[in-house]
This record gives structure tokens, C-alpha cells and sequence, in this order.
């Protein structure tokens, strides 16, 4: 007879801690600041918000787990949400709202993880509320950031016009023959941030450990199929989880991911992990009874 390992249990409670770095890249652009990298305007942190790590996961899962029942996509790129609504309907052939929730719970993996409300659409065709019992936080830099805008030359330039007016120019249009841009990056950070799974929730929901393995691979992989020319460096440093013995917990979440600390330089001097490493230490001796301690990075 095979034991679950502790983190995979849905029926505990778990909270858990991870370290993420970037180098000379954009981990996480705000539109509303020309796609410049998140910071704290007080303290000068930097910031990457729970939905960009969602997004990744939800990418990662849909790469892992293609094509498996009960693994679909709720939040998928280029479908509408009505869209789904309307496939309990159609294809699960339910006939009113909780049914309705209950398939959608079995069949999109991010609505029974991350929960999901399902009240737009037709009157007679909504799914209903789910709440997620896997929650994210923010991410938030060990240290102040710094990030710049890099200028950037590209060889060809948008417009037909411009090329053919290059080749061919006239006094009043000499065309183009590059186009200038720009990209705005963090020269080096250490983001913390922590998660939260609720048991109970996760009960109702139907999660199942299978769900909680390919979360966990989701998780220390996702920065690995996530790469573009703004986040070419991106690295998971460390993920630790805190399995309680119960659903409903031994200690409190903030005492637990306490114990995961790690020391901060006090300026924006960085440049790779090993100017934290060292600093970053875990208290073992304070984890307490019936609470277990899982590394799965770092």
C-alpha cells in the first residue's frame, strides 16, 4: 500500500513559498506604464502580479497535460468565456446552473484550481461560482529595482511605403531604412512570493492529486517554456511547501513561510542568485509538529 506524498494530498492544507530571479528582462510589464517592468513607487521593489503566474501555469498545464480529460483550459487565448459557459450545455448536456458548475469543475482544470465566476452569458445558460482553493499572491523583490528603457534598431521598418520610398526618394519623403524602438528590462531581481491550498475547498471543487502533481510540474517548469526576448531569463530559485496533517491547518500560513527567509542587501547592487544565495536560510528547527516540509526547488 502506496502513502501520498504530503504535498500531494488534497485533503491537507498547504501553504508554500517561492523564489523567482530575472536578469535583463521584463518579468512582468505594466500596460498602463508603457509596458514598463511593475514597481512599488514607495519602496522601488519590484512587482509581478498573481494573474501573469496564473497565465503561465495555465500555459504549462495545456502543454503537459494536451488532450487528457478534465485538463481543459477555462481561461484560454482567443475564446470567449460565454463560449465555455455554453459547452456544459452543449456537450455535457446539463440542464440548469449547478449542474452546470459541477461539469465545468471536472472538465477545465484552472476553474476547479483557481475557481472562476461563471454568471455572464444567457440567463438559462450561466455555470455559476467557484472558488479556488489554490490561491497566488503577488511577487514582490527582495530589493529595490532599477529598471531602463534600452533603445533598439530594426533593420526594415513596418510600412511598404517607407521601403519604397527609400529605394526611390524624393525631396519631400526619403522613406526608411530601420525603425528605432525600445525595450524596458531589470538589469537583475529576486522575487518572493508565497500560495495558499484550502482543503475544504478543494473538496468541493473536486480537485484530486493528480491535479496537485501536475500543479507542482506546472510550477517548476513553466519558466522554462515561457521564454521570449523580453523574459529570456527567468528562474525558478526555490519553491518550499508546508503540508498540514488536516484540512484545516496546524499553524498559521504567515508563521510557516517566515521561516523561509532571506536576507536582503539593502540596494539595487545585484547582478545574479549568488549574491543572495547565501542569505537565503530556512529555520527546520521551527517547523512544528504535524506539519511537514516539502522542497521541491531550491
Amino acid at each position: 500500500m502506496t502513502t501520498t506524498a504530503a504535498h500531494l494530498d488534497p485533503a491537507r492544507k498547504h501553504d508554500f513559498v517561492f523564489l523567482l530571479d530575472v536578469r535583463d528582462g521584463n518579468p512582468n510589464g505594466d500596460p498602463d506604464n508603457g509596458g514598463a517592468p511593475r514597481t512599488d513607487p514607495v519602496t522601488g521593489q519590484g512587482l509581478i502580479t498573481d494573474v501573469a503566474l496564473k497565465r503561465k501555469i495555465r500555459s504549462t498545464i495545456a502543454l503537459t497535460r494536451q488532450g487528457k480529460p478534465g485538463y481543459d483550459i477555462y481561461v484560454e487565448n482567443g475564446v470567449a468565456l460565454n463560449a465555455q459557459h455554453e459547452r456544459a450545455y452543449d456537450e455535457g448536456g446539463v440542464t440548469g446552473e449547478a449542474d452546470a458548475r459541477d461539469w465545468m469543475c471536472s472538465t477545465f482544470y484552472d476553474v476547479r484550481m483557481f475557481g472562476a465566476v461563471m454568471t455572464t452569458g444567457k440567463n438559462e445558460r450561466k455555470a455559476g461560482r467557484v472558488r479556488g482553493p489554490m490561491q497566488l499572491t503577488f511577487c514582490r523583490s527582495v530589493d529595490p529595482v532599477t529598471p531602463f528603457e534600452i533603445g533598439i534598431t530594426r533593420v526594415t521598418p513596418t510600412r511598404i511605403e517607407d521601403v519604397e520610398a527609400f529605394k526611390n526618394p524624393t525631396p519631400t519623403n526619403r522613406g526608411k531604412e530601420t525603425e528605432m524602438g525600445s525595450k524596458s528590462i531589470v538589469p537583475y531581481a529576486l522575487y518572493r512570493g508565497s500560495g495558499y491550498f484550502s482543503a475544504p475547498l478543494a473538496a468541493k471543487a473536486g480537485v484530486t492529486s493528480d491535479d496537485l502533481a501536475a500543479f507542482w510540474q506546472a510550477f517548476t517548469i513553466m519558466l522554462d517554456h515561457d521564454r521570449a526576448s523580453a523574459r529570456g531569463e527567468m528562474t525558478l530559485r526555490g519553491l518550499w511547501v508546508f503540508s498540514h496533517d488536516d484540512a484545516f491547518g496546524r499553524a498559521p500560513a504567515h508563521t510557516l513561510l517566515d521561516l523561509v527567509q532571506v536576507k536582503q542587501l539593502g540596494d539595487p547592487s545585484a547582478r545574479s542568485y549568488a549574491d543572495y544565495a547565501d542569505g537565503v536560510t530556512i529555520d527546520q528547527a521551527a517547523i512544528p509538529e504535524r506539519v511537514t516540509l516539502t522542497r521541491l526547488v531550491g
